[in-house]
This record gives structure tokens, sequence and C-alpha cells, in this order.
């Protein structure tokens, strides 16, 4: 007993829940604003390319459904810039340039970046990993649903062709 009181006695248990109340608000932050702009951009699409197939306007379909994955992949790097933000705020890290490539190697979960924050700050990468799952997770949720648009118009468009 008397060795895991010793074990625990250096833990800096005010510096982790710091870190983690600012985590859990940054990722409410990033997650809020990533559902509100992909809903927006699944939602214009959904209505685009229903028109546009009523139209047998099939290559606007083909076009909208590409110009959708742009500004998905888009919304995702200005993820990272907000999380940047958040790290240059807090004072975590010193430089724009250090914090987004930090940001970009925990929100993709690549690990290309060594862990450079400071002291206290350590377990804020977990945050940034977790958006980035989410995030990721829940584009790949909508793609999957574009894809069905893109399919049908382009079966209606090539019906009665050899495409096949």
């Amino acid at each position: 007993m008397n060795n895991i009181l010793t074990t625990f006695s250096d833990f800096p248990f005010v510096l982790l829940a710091r870190d983690t109340v600012w985590g859990i608000a940054c990722l409410i932050l990033i997650l809020m604003f990533h559902g509100s702009t992909i809903n927006h951009l699944y939602m214009r699409f959904e209505r685009l390319t229903r028109n546009n197939i009523k139209l047998t306007q099939y290559n606007r379909v083909f076009f909208h459904f590409y110009a959708t994955f742009v500004f998905l992949a888009l919304i995702h790097l200005l993820e990272i810039l907000l999380w940047a933000v958040f790290i240059i705020g807090l004072e975590i890290m010193k430089t724009p340039l250090a914090a987004i490539l930090f940001a970009g190697s925990c929100y993709t979960t690549v690990g290309f970046e060594s862990d450079t924050l400071v002291n206290g700050w350590k377990t804020f990468a977990f945050f940034i990993s977790f958006s980035g799952l989410f995030s990721l997770a829940w584009t790949t949720s909508i793609m999957i649903g574009m894809t069905t648009a893109y399919k049908n118009a382009w079966d209606q468009k090539y019906r009665n062709t050899s495409v096949y």
C-alpha cells in the first residue's frame, strides 16, 4: 500500500485535470464544427443531385460528387488549423508551423511528428486524435451515402449503352 502512495505522490492530478477540461472543450468545438459543415455539404449535395437527376443532368451529379469530396477534405484541413490555433492560444507550442504539424500528425493519427508539447499538456494529443478519428469516420459515412447518388446517376446515364 505504501508503494502505491509513493508512486502517485508525484502524479500531476491538477495538470491532468486542466489538460482534460481544455481537451474536451476543444474536442466538442471541433466536432460541432465538423458536424455542422459536413451536414450542410451533404444536404446541399443531396438537393442538387436530386434536381440534376430529375433533369437528366448526370454530368452535373458527377461534378457535384467530386466537388463535395474536395470540400470535405478542406474541412479536415481547416480542423487541423483550428487545433493549431487552440495550441497556440493555450501557449502549448510557440510557433504556428510546429502547432500545425503536430495537430496534423495527431489528427490523422499518423504520428509523424514527435511529441513536442510542453510538460503538463502531454495528454492533449489524445483529444486531437479523438477528434480526427470521429471526424474521419463521420466523413466516410457521408461519402458512402454520396456514392449511392453517384451510382444512381451513372446507372441512369449509361443504362442503354455498352459502358458496363
